[in-house]
């Protein structure tokens, strides 16, 4: 292929000065990846007397938003990490049973009735 007779744009001092290699995109340091909030999106599988349950931790730095938990009847105010629940053998779906999560204190999920655990 020929090569072209045109000239090269100018590039910003700052990046010339730094070589060929730090105007590419792939040249640049990749983000630290924070490893307990990507974990903390992926939801855990439960079995239990009640049935087959998807259970999500939220962190609290990602708890943005008040619930009220269906175990204590309490509010779950923002900051506060929980669970995000949601049944997997719901007879309407998975479609309709992730729209029908709901948020729980951790304590008020591990004792609740049909878990098979008690305090």
């Amino acid at each position: 292929m020929p090569r072209s007779n045109r000239p090269r744009r100018q590039l910003p001092a700052s990046s010339t000065a730094a070589g060929r290699n730090a105007r590419r995109k792939w040249a640049a340091p990749a983000p630290e990846v924070d490893l307990d909030r990507a974990r903390a999106g992926l939801p855990e599988r439960e079995s239990a007397a009640d049935g087959e349950w998807s259970v999500r931790r939220i962190t609290a730095r990602n708890a943005a938003k008040e619930y009220r938990c269906p175990g204590c009847g309490q509010v779950i105010p923002p900051g506060i990490e929980h669970l995000v629940v949601w049944q997997e053998d719901s007879l309407f779906g998975r479609e309709t049973a992730v729209a029908d999560r709901r948020h729980w204190h951790a304590r008020c999920w591990r004792i609740r009735p049909g878990s098979g655990q008690r305090r």
